[in-house]
């Protein structure tokens, strides 16, 4: 079992990174909460690790923050909650504000998250209820940095449909979701999201 990997940041996409150790890159799945905490390719980086493994899959998951891990892994004990499920709720909100959902037996917030559906939701409530520690959710530190030129924020854009798509959200609402956050902010703060972050805060006005 890989427990946790120390190395160098060799690649880094929208869901995944590659970690290179010695010689060896391992490909590691990241949420978005780690994503947007991972340093730039080519710097030193350090992540916990779950790994999964099937008859035909060893696949490892990648954590910045401790308490994302141990939610992981609650939320993988949970019947129906495989580690994409699992990986895709927790970009679509940090570990503290999950606990307080289930805690809460909010089904409402719970089903606006990618793939949860109602009888999911009350079954992460039953099963997790007593089991949820105090966890703190993950606030990535806000960065400064230049505007995006127009051509590389509309493949920004594409992206985060396509992402939104794989997460299980139809494209149309893909679309108007990304279309209505633009409206809320201004021109120059949206050219200066990176692309987590332009999908963070799409999935937040989903949810």
């Amino acid at each position: 079992m890989i427990a946790c990997l120390r190395g160098e940041l060799y690649q880094r996409s929208m869901d995944k990174v590659i970690v290179m150790v010695q010689g060896v890159g391992y490909e590691v799945r990241v949420s978005l909460s780690s994503l947007e905490r991972l340093p730039a390719e080519g710097e030193r980086v350090f992540l916990h690790t779950y790994t999964h493994v099937r008859e035909d899959v060893l696949q490892i998951y990648g954590f910045v923050e401790p308490a994302e891990k141990e939610m992981f892994l609650l939320l993988v004990s949970v019947a129906g909650v495989g580690p994409k499920m699992a990986l895709a709720i927790l970009s679509g909100t940090g570990p503290g504000e999950l606990a307080k959902a289930i805690s809460s037996g909010d089904i409402a917030r719970l089903t606006r998250l990618p793939g949860v559906g109602k009888k999911t939701a009350e079954r992460l409530c039953l099963e997790l209820k007593e089991k949820i520690p105090a966890l703190t959710s993950i606030r990535p530190a806000e960065v400064s940095r230049g505007q995006m030129p127009p051509e590389l924020m509309e493949k920004m854009v594409r992206d985060v449909i396509s992402a939104l798509v794989n997460l299980g959200y139809p494209q149309s609402q893909a679309q108007k979701a990304v279309a209505a956050l633009k409206e809320t902010i201004s021109e120059d703060v949206f050219r200066s999201l990176s692309l987590p972050e332009l999908l963070r805060k799409t999935l937040r006005s989903l949810a």
